[in-house]
């Protein structure tokens, strides 16, 4: 019997993506962003869904074209419940309600945070997979956890952010600096030719596994208050420096979280998800640390850690072979925990 052909839709932000899946192998995997938002300094929820209205039927056809296949072949439509933004996700659901009526297919909902976490299971993902258990730090603009995967459908946040996430860090100190939105990449750009060491930043003293990012955001700001005060040049004369100094705190503070439960939970196979899982710094410091510990270490390919529906095609593939389809009268969820998708 030929694998089931699964089109999935993602729409949880601000990039309208779809995919199709055959087996573990993605077959096309297309994304649209938004540049709108940039000059907002953020993502604007009301234009964010304009733009998926405007994108996802091009996008899918795109997707549909580029796997070689028909509407009509199609024997499920996956699609991101949630979380995210609402108006977002309320356009790829209905979307997918559509398609399912008129081909008369099943719908799979998917979570976003379960779909970073098992893009690690795609065929060209990873060389091999991450062996069960293994622990996935998923960090991104919005969302920053430590998670304990027993099994596809067994997972556990021990350690979560308690106020901002790793990437709404990286983006608020990205506009203390002046620089632009989303502001991760370019502080990942130009920290290549900083000085790590030059600057230090106050790091938050927390117990157990969460994360607070809070503190370091207003280290940073009273800093370059300060030294603007006496020299207005300062930031532009010492940006490279900043970034470095910035990103490897940062970096810091996700990996002795990390290596901490690895530690203690005796766990060796370590992975990243998320769109901050494309940093270089946060890659080669986990790479390091896997070499001299002698961990395991999972890192996806780029285009499985920013928003995309290949992660959620891979989540759509397992829920289709354990029968998990939702009916007509699923709903978008911006608040979709992950604890309750697995029924914890």
């Amino acid at each position: 019997m030929s694998e089931p052909l699964i089109l999935a839709i993602e729409s949880s932000c601000d990039d309208t993506s779809a995919a199709v899946i055959s087996g573990n192998k993605i077959l096309s995997n297309i994304a649209a962003t938004q540049s709108i938002h940039n000059e907002y300094g953020g993502v604007v929820p009301e234009l964010a869904s304009r733009a998926h209205q405007q994108n996802i039927i091009p996008v899918v056809a795109k997707a549909l074209t580029l796997a070689n296949i028909q509407q009509n072949d199609l024997q499920a439509i996956g699609f991101t419940r949630g979380p995210g933004l609402l108006g977002s996700l309320l356009v790829g659901t209905s979307f997918a309600k559509s398609l399912s009526m008129a081909l008369d297919i099943p719908m799979i909902e998917v979570n976003h945070l379960q779909a970073h976490i098992l893009a690690h299971f795609i065929d060209d993902a990873n060389p091999k997979p991450p062996r069960f258990p293994f622990l996935c730090l998923t960090v991104s603009g919005g969302h920053t956890l430590i998670v304990l995967v027993r099994d596809f459908f067994d997972m556990e946040i021990i350690g979560k952010t308690t106020d901002d996430a790793a990437g709404e860090a990286f983006d608020k100190i990205g506009k203390i600096f002046g620089l632009d939105y989303p502001a991760g990449p370019i502080i990942d750009k130009l920290a290549q030719s900083g000085n790590p060491g030059r600057f230090r930043f106050n790091k938050p003293k927390i117990d157990g596994y969460d994360y607070s990012f809070s503190g370091i955001k207003t280290s940073v700001l009273y800093f370059i208050q300060k030294e603007l005060k006496k020299n207005d040049a300062f930031i532009a004369e010492n940006l490279a420096d900043l970034c470095a100094s910035v990103q490897e705190d940062i970096v810091d503070i996700l990996l002795d979280k990390l290596m901490q439960a690895a530690t203690d939970l005796g766990i060796s196979e370590i992975a990243i998800a998320g769109g901050v899982s494309a940093n270089s710094a946060l890659r080669a410091a986990l790479k390091k640390i896997g070499d001299e510990k002698n961990w395991n270490i999972y890192i996806p390919k780029f285009e499985y850690t920013t928003d995309n529906a290949a992660m959620i095609a891979m989540v759509a593939r397992l829920k289709f072979d354990r029968g998990e389809f939702a009916d007509l009268s699923v709903s978008a969820t911006a608040r979709y925990d992950l604890t309750e998708e697995l029924g914890g």
